[in-house]
């Protein structure tokens, strides 16, 4: 990133920003995973890199990102999909091995896997 030289500058970076993020939000996916050390221990790690290499697989465009504890250190791995229009879903116990009929349920034919939700998040 090009140092910033003026206030110009960084009001470019935080539109460009800000324009990147309202787009994402509005049509594209966003699949978060709990990286707190509950979760990590749980194999939320494992978890992450399965998501990732099951959408490159698939050829499906998410942006992936982590975050710290969530509160629910007995459900982890927790993982979070949010879609443009839908209500965030938040599943959990969502170990490696859950992660292909993840994908193939809820992103590709658009079904909630009911048995694994623990919350859901109306906007």
């Amino acid at each position: 990133m090009p140092k910033l030289k003026s206030l110009d500058d960084l009001r470019r970076v935080r539109e460009q920003a800000q324009s990147e993020m309202k787009t994402r939000l509005e049509t594209g996916t966003t699949i978060t995973v709990g990286m707190g050390t509950c979760g990590i221990a749980a194999g939320a790690r494992e978890t992450m890199h399965a998501i990732l290499d099951e959408l490159r697989e698939r050829n499906i465009e998410a942006h992936v990102t982590t975050v710290g504890c969530i509160g629910m250190c007995v459900l982890e791995p927790l993982v979070d999909i949010e879609q443009a229009g839908k209500p965030r879903i938040t599943y959990g116990n969502i170990t490696k091995d859950k992660v292909s009929r993840l994908i193939e349920e809820h992103l590709i034919n658009g079904n909630v896997v009911e048995e694994w939700v623990v919350g859901r998040l109306q906007r």
